[in-house]
C-alpha cells in the first residue's frame, strides 16, 4: 500500500539549484517540480533574481544569435577557392623535419628502456 505525502515544501534557508533555474526559465520542469518552484519564487526574492537573471541572458543569447555579422561575399568566394589538399610538384623528397618525421626514428634505431625496481 502506497501512501501519499504532501508536496514538498522549501524550507526558509534552500534554494533553487542554478540547474532547476535554468530548467525552470527554459521550462523543462515537469508540473509538480514547476508548481514547485513557483511558489518558492512567490517567497524568496534571491531565486526570483537568478530566474530573472537567466531569462534576460537566454534573450540577450536569442538576439545575439539573430544579429551575427554576415559573412561578406568575396570572403566567401576566396575562401572556396583554397584548394584541399597540396601535392608536391618537385619530385623531390621533402626534409625530415618539415615532413613530420624525426630523422632519429626514421632510421629504425632502437633504445634500450630501463626498467625501475
Amino acid at each position: 500500500m502506497t501512501m501519499a505525502y504532501p508536496p514538498r515544501q522549501f524550507g526558509s534557508t534552500e534554494h533553487l539549484a542554478s540547474e532547476a533555474v535554468a530548467a525552470y526559465v527554459d521550462g523543462e520542469l515537469r508540473m509538480n517540480a514547476y508548481l514547485r518552484a513557483s511558489q518558492h519564487l512567490s517567497v524568496c526574492p534571491e531565486c526570483a533574481a537568478e530566474v530573472e537573471a537567466q531569462q534576460q541572458a537566454r534573450l540577450a543569447l536569442r538576439n545575439a544569435a539573430r544579429r551575427a555579422p554576415q559573412m561578406p561575399s568575396s570572403l566567401l568566394g576566396a575562401l572556396s577557392n583554397i584548394p584541399t589538399h597540396l601535392q608536391d610538384t618537385t619530385g623531390q623528397t621533402p626534409h625530415p623535419l618539415l615532413s613530420g618525421q624525426d630523422p632519429m626514428w626514421s632510421v629504425g634505431r632502437r633504445w634500450s628502456i630501463r626498467r625501475r625496481r
